[in-house]
């Protein structure tokens, strides 16, 4: 579609770049902006300003931080002795939203995956087997449970066996308020293989 603006047409291809927003929704968000949204947009544009000068990746866990190392790793309340391994942000921050971990974390950076050309060398995998030292008693293996994510996991197991460190995986599972019948079977398997005695 021809714009009467290149301006505003460059602002809404930019927009229509972002995940889960299309051109319609990236047309309205452009055209608030320009009426009453002047003073969120200007916050808008000074916060995507400072993000990309001001955050970076902490050098021990690779969280996004604007000290180095990031607050978490400073933060003397964390359990040190726990270690809990994701994926990316996105599954540091659904782990760090329950409010129940008080460790501390490693952000790998995706998983393997050698159809994609991503190997050991693409992932923070050195540097997490740098960090385990004897003052760590845990590492719990949390990447997703995809093929990919269980053959990182599996790969992880057998570099940590080396490290006298005990290593878990997060649980799998039927979620809560699934019924049995609307899931697939590898699910259910992995829900009866981890079944907890009852007390």
């Amino acid at each position: 579609m021809d714009y009467p603006s290149k301006t505003l047409e460059q602002v809404i291809q930019s927009f229509s770049e972002l995940p889960g927003i299309g051109e319609k929704t990236a047309q309205r968000i452009a055209l608030f902006l320009l009426g009453e949204g002047r003073t969120v947009g200007e916050r808008l544009a000074g916060g995507v300003a400072a993000l990309n000068q001001n955050v970076s990746r902490c050098s021990v866990c690779f969280n996004l931080t604007e000290e180095n190392p990031c607050s978490f790793c400073r933060d003397p309340r964390r359990d040190r002795r726990t270690v809990c391994v994701v994926e990316d942000l996105k599954d540091f921050l659904a782990i760090e939203r329950t409010g129940h971990y008080r460790g501390l974390y490693h952000i790998l950076g995706g998983v393997l995956s050698p159809l994609e050309g991503i190997g050991e060398a693409e992932l923070h995998i050195r540097e997490l087997l740098d960090r385990i030292g004897p003052e760590v008693d845990e590492v719990i293996l949390a990447t997703n449970p995809t093929v990919e994510g269980e053959m990182t996991a599996s790969h992880l197991l057998h570099l940590l066996k080396g490290k006298n460190v005990k290593v878990t995986r997060i649980a799998r599972g039927i979620p809560f308020g699934g019924a049995l019948e609307f899931n697939d079977t590898v699910t259910i398997a992995k829900a009866l293989e981890g079944r907890l005695r009852m007390e």
